[in-house]
């Protein structure tokens, strides 16, 4: 009979009442072994988050138990278990015990746990107080990032340097991270592979997200730690115990340290992932200046139609290489402050049967930036000046210029709101 009241004991969790109707031969009612008594105490470590709780089973009289941790993560056994609480709150923990004597009344205790957004390195990092979940890229600004030797102080190497840009390929990852602990790498098409100020290299998109710990550290912001192998963060080297420290966290701007292999240490500046309105100013001005040049490399540099439905309806394009030297040398300068230039470098090139090289027509005015009217991700609008602003060709319908794509090196701009009655596209390349 004790197989079977053991067999009974084993099937608890799903079929309690197979236990407690078993009943010993020649006995009146009554099963082998007192009845167990459920109990447990815990144990919150808060040193790290997720926050681990231990449970120690204080029960008499059982061999089987199942869990109840209150958060819907599934039921658990064992006898002393630990279990990882993914977010903040009162949890209502549930021990059932059984034994030779049946199943234990269920033993109900509550359990506290703290919230990781307390720490303001999370909650920035996570944007706590907003979605939950934030996305990050690498800033582009000079010194975004920093090499150091082992001591901390003596830069080894900086980039971007001043007037420079890093590789697109890193420029347009994304760097997610979740209060769920939760954290996602988006390469964007391709990863860079190795960055120094002589070797920037771009290929295969990297698989790299992961689950991550973030550790309280007394008197900093804490630390990141991944937890699966071959993730990273910022940089696709490697650092040591994948652990990143958090040396700033604020709205607009976030700071991590990793120590390399080699006792170096690399320090990478984020900024938040913008909309797609605000990245396209991003690439248009490359953060502070850029300037973009007509793109007379490529094939059809220049078309026109009569409408965003039919771009190309009355010309569609020429060979590369085809645009007149005074066309295909002038710059364009766009800054962050809504200034743009003109330069013509000594002739503009002016549209129409009487047109042709003529004498330059630099100018210099202020722009509007936002949304696109039609079709595009962002426009802007060129304020009148003297000489009257233009971009590519002096002939556009209006001052309106619709960015249609646009990365870290091309863009293609079409001149002329979504009403005109004729449209330039046009390809442009960072100079």
């Amino acid at each position: 009979m004790k197989n079977i009241v053991r067999a009974a004991a084993l099937g608890l969790l799903t079929a309690p009442l197979l236990l407690a109707s078993c009943k010993k031969e020649g006995d009146d009612n009554t099963l082998e072994g007192p009845v167990p008594v459920a109990d447990f105490s815990s144990t919150v470590d808060a040193s790290q988050f997720p926050v681990r709780v231990s449970f120690k089973n204080n029960s008499q009289d059982g061999f089987i138990y199942q869990w109840d941790f209150g958060d819907n993560s599934g039921l658990g056994k064992g006898t002393d278990v630990v279990h990882p609480y993914q977010r903040a709150g009162t949890y209502q923990v549930k021990l059932t015990a059984a034994g030779r004597g049946g199943t234990s009344p269920t033993q109900q205790k509550s359990v506290v746990i703290p919230s990781a957004c307390d720490n303001a390195g999370f909650s920035f990092l996570t944007a706590c107080s907003g979605t939950g979940a934030a996305s990050w890229t690498i800033s582009n600004q000079p010194g975004a990032i920093i090499t150091y030797a082992a001591n901390g102080t003596t830069v080894v190497s900086s980039l971007p340097a001043t007037g420079t840009q890093l590789p697109a390929c890193l420029l347009d990852d994304q760097f997610s991270f979740g209060s769920n602990y939760a954290y996602g790498y988006d390469a964007g098409g391709v990863t860079g592979q190795t960055y120094s100020t002589a070797t920037n290299t771009c290929g295969t998109a990297r698989a790299a997200s992961s689950s991550f710990i973030y550790k309280p550290v007394a008197g900093t912001l804490g630390q990141i730690i991944l937890t699966t192998n071959k993730s990273f963060i910022g940089l696709s080297d490697s650092v040591v115990n994948k652990t990143y420290d958090i040396l700033e966290a604020t709205a607009t701007r976030l700071r991590l340290s990793g120590t390399n292999p080699n006792g170096t240490k690399t320090v990478v500046t984020y900024t938040p992932q913008l909309s797609a309105v605000d990245q396209a100013k991003q690439f248009l001005t490359g953060g502070s200046t850029r300037t973009w040049k007509l793109d007379n490399t490529m094939a059809a540099t220049i078309v026109v139609g009569p409408s965003d439905a039919d771009p190309t309806g009355y010309y569609a394009g020429g060979l590369a290489g085809s645009l007149p030297p005074c066309q295909a040398d002038d710059e364009f300068t766009f800054t962050m402050a809504n200034t743009y230039q003109y330069n013509a470098l000594a002739e503009t090139f002016v549209a129409g049967s009487s047109g042709g090289c003529q004498a330059p027509r630099n100018v210099t005015t202020s722009f509007t930036f936002g949304a696109a009217t039609g079709a595009g991700i962002a426009q802007f609008e060129l304020a009148p000046a003297t000489p009257s602003p233009f971009i590519g060709i002096t002939d556009a319908p209006d001052r309106v210029y619709r960015i249609i794509s646009i990365d870290n090196q091309h863009m293609v701009l079409r001149a002329g709101s979504s009403t005109a009655g004729t449209i330039f596209t046009m390809k442009l390349v960072v100079k």
